[in-house]
């Protein structure tokens, strides 16, 4: 059964970069690297504004930034550097995953800055944004390391060079 992805386009320049392709090319790809046949998610392809509101209120940082996750359950790897757990499906067997945020006028000055093409960054962080809803983070040296060699073989899997 295909994954349910909803995604919601608040800013209109997103609509020009093919956005509904990457996200959804994106997400499928990191699924399939972890094996996951049905899942549920959404995605808000908004501007610098909003996402600073949403990092206000949800991580008290009034600032842009990239892209944000919230996952529907904490799957965080335990304490001694364990892989993420494994998410619980509903008796219907589809995961409910959470939502990805993501903004514009920071991904474009960061494809810039990088002189990486706008789609390939924002395949990059919308790979990273459903890793986060998936348990994986960055916070330790092994959890960056994990996170990162998996990035690199999902964006790999579709053709994106390696971001790092």
């Amino acid at each position: 059964m295909p994954h349910d992805i909803d995604i919601l386009i608040e800013d209109d320049r997103w609509s020009s970069t093919g956005f509904n392709t990457l996200a959804t090319d994106a997400i499928t790809a990191a699924l399939k690297a972890l094996d996951i046949h049905q899942a549920e998610l959404s995605v808000l392809a908004c501007d610098d504004a909003r996402i600073a509101a949403l990092n206000a209120d949800f991580r008290n940082k009034p600032t842009p930034t990239n892209v944000l996750s919230w996952p529907e359950q904490d799957l965080s790897a335990d304490p001694e550097g364990e892989a993420p757990q494994t998410p619980a499906a509903d008796p219907g067997g589809a995961l409910s995953l959470g939502d990805i945020a993501i903004a514009y006028e920071t991904c474009a000055r960061e494809a810039a800055d990088q002189g990486k093409p706008f789609a390939d960054h924002v395949t990059h962080l919308i790979v990273h944004g459903t890793l986060h809803l998936l348990g994986y983070d960055h916070i330790r040296d092994l959890d960056a390391t994990r996170m990162e060699a998996l990035e690199v073989k999902i964006l790999g899997s579709i053709g994106v060079p390696d971001p790092y």
